[in-house]
């Protein structure tokens, strides 16, 4: 935060507030920033009733408007190497290193401004995710927090291993390959001491095998708790859920095919489960419109995917398993950063009972535990962190107002207004 943030006072007056407590929305009167946190939510302070020969307060009318959390987007991957730039060299894997940071940290800009202004990063190249998170941190450029894994470890046959078995996997790769649990201890031994926030595991890439044991899990969780991080794992298939659950991994990402008795070893662990539907509905409505980008994905088997994590969800919710909110943008070229934040929101809401305050909270309260915030993000009260969005049209009356910060009218991250909708600097560089 800076001296000047540290030295203002921000105002919201007027307008509805949503606080992501869960409680029904109230009229709002004044929303107090002092700094980068949040003062005072409700009447005007006897101290700012008189305000207007002081330079250090800036004032937000909102009326007719609506006051929610900043969104939090638990899966979006910064640093695949997307999206492809007209002229732009490439060989069969990710972008050279170098352009490979500059272009996370343009993604990074667009996703903010789109009001997302925290996100959970499981994954990327190299270690750019941790380098654009440290420069978000100090200053040097403006973007979403991040909470953030490096390279993925995973085994033969895992997801990210798409070299023949006698190359092994490349360094450029977003996996990273150990096959003995014993080096998966030494790689989180490595990521730890490169800042990572969490370690991500990672099975196969549509859970038709188990490429993971428990005891291989069970290593990583053990080492990397030890050490401070948090372990997630991509598990579509329901052996390797339960066996993630077994071993203690702190959140499961997708579990499509989890049987209802993997669900309840899930909900007996505390596990959370973060579906990721949004990557799997934007394939299945496409109906294989994108071409050369379709010719590794089975529209037919993304369906069956989809379907199956519908019913994951109202059966985790039924036990009450904890239902993270992530969208999986920056995986594919069809995954653009900045529009679809809030896609996984329109789904919570059409296809799994969610009502609209469900998936705000979802997105909100409930995702501060992926970024490692619970108690300091998520919601509207005194003492939390000031990131805030105001709407111009209701998100309970529709959760579509959400998409693409089209709607949006302000963006407060860290206490700090965003301009919303403005073009990141870089945007000379025209994607194709």
């Amino acid at each position: 935060m800076s001296e000047v943030a540290a030295e203002r006072t921000l105002l919201i007056r007027n307008g509805t507030l949503i606080d992501g407590s869960g409680r029904a929305p109230v009229a709002n009167d004044a929303l107090v920033v002092e700094g980068n946190r949040i003062s005072s939510v409700g009447g005007l302070p006897e101290s700012l009733r008189e305000i207007g020969r002081r330079t250090d307060v800036e004032t937000i009318d909102a009326t007719g408007q609506w006051i929610i959390p900043g969104l939090i987007d638990a899966h979006t991957h910064l640093s695949y190497g997307y999206p492809h730039l007209r002229s732009e060299g490439r060989g069969r894997g990710t972008t050279r290193p170098e352009l490979g940071v500059l272009k996370a940290a343009w993604n990074a800009q667009k996703v903010l401004r789109a009001g997302v202004t925290s996100i959970s990063v499981p994954g990327g190249t190299w270690f750019t995710d941790v380098g654009v998170r440290d420069a978000i941190k100090l200053g040097v450029l403006e973007g979403p927090r991040i909470h953030c894994a490096g390279r993925m470890i995973i085994t033969y046959g895992s997801i990210e291993d798409d070299e023949p078995s006698w190359v092994g996997t490349p360094e450029h790769s977003v996996g990273v390959l150990c096959n003995s649990a014993a080096e998966m201890v030494t790689e989180v031994r490595r990521q730890c001491k490169h800042g990572v926030n969490f370690i991500k595991l990672a099975d196969s890439r549509s859970g038709d095998v188990q490429t993971l044991s428990k005891d291989e899990i069970a290593a990583v969780v053990d080492e990397a708790h030890r050490r401070g991080a948090r372990v997630a794992i991509h598990s579509r298939g329901g052996a390797s859920t339960r066996a993630a659950a077994e071993a203690g991994v702190d959140w499961i990402v997708h579990a499509d095919l989890a049987t209802e008795a993997d669900l309840d070893v899930v909900a007996r662990s505390g596990a959370a489960i973060l579906p990721t539907m949004t990557f799997l509905a934007t394939v299945v409505e496409a109906g294989g419109r994108y071409g050369q980008e379709m010719i590794q994905m089975d529209v037919g088997r993304m369906k069956r995917h989809f379907d199956g994590i519908i019913r994951v969800v109202e059966r985790a919710r039924a036990r009450g398993i904890r239902i993270l909110c992530g969208t999986d943008t920056g995986n594919n070229t069809f995954m653009p950063f900045g529009e679809l934040h809030a896609k996984e929101l329109e789904i919570f809401v059409t296809y799994c009972g969610f009502s609209p305050m469900e998936a705000i909270i979802a997105a909100t309260r409930g995702n501060a535990f992926a970024v490692g915030l619970p108690d300091d993000v998520g919601m509207l009260e005194a003492g939390k962190l000031a990131d805030i969005l105001v709407l111009k049209r209701d998100p309970l009356a529709d959760i579509r107002a959400l998409a693409g910060g089209r709607e949006l009218s302000w963006i407060i991250k860290d206490g700090m207004v965003v301009r919303p909708r403005a073009e990141p600097s870089m945007m000379a560089f025209t994607a194709t």
